[in-house]
C-alpha cells in the first residue's frame, strides 16, 4: 500500500525551550488535522527582553497522510 502526503509549516513557541515549542506546535495542529506521522525541526530562535531569552520560537514541517 502506498501513501500520499501533505507537509504543512508551523511555528511553535514557549518561554519554557524548544521542546515545549516544537510540542505546542504539534498538540496544536492536532487538534484540525488527522493522521500526523512526523515532524522536520526547520528552523530555531528566540525572543530576546532585556538581554534575556523571554521566548522559544521553532519552525517545524509537519507530514501528514491524505484521507483516501
Amino acid at each position: 500500500m502506498s501513501h500520499t502526503y501533505k507537509v504543512i509549516e508551523l511555528v511553535g513557541s514557549s518561554p519554557i525551550g524548544t521542546d515545549e515549542a516544537i510540542k505546542n506546535a504539534i498538540a496544536q495542529a492536532n487538534k484540525s488535522l488527522k493522521h500526523l506521522r512526523w515532524f522536520q525541526v526547520v528552523e530555531t530562535r528566540g525572543h530576546l527582553e532585556e538581554g534575556l531569552v523571554a521566548h522559544w520560537q521553532v519552525t517545524v514541517k509537519v507530514g501528514f497522510t491524505l484521507e483516501d
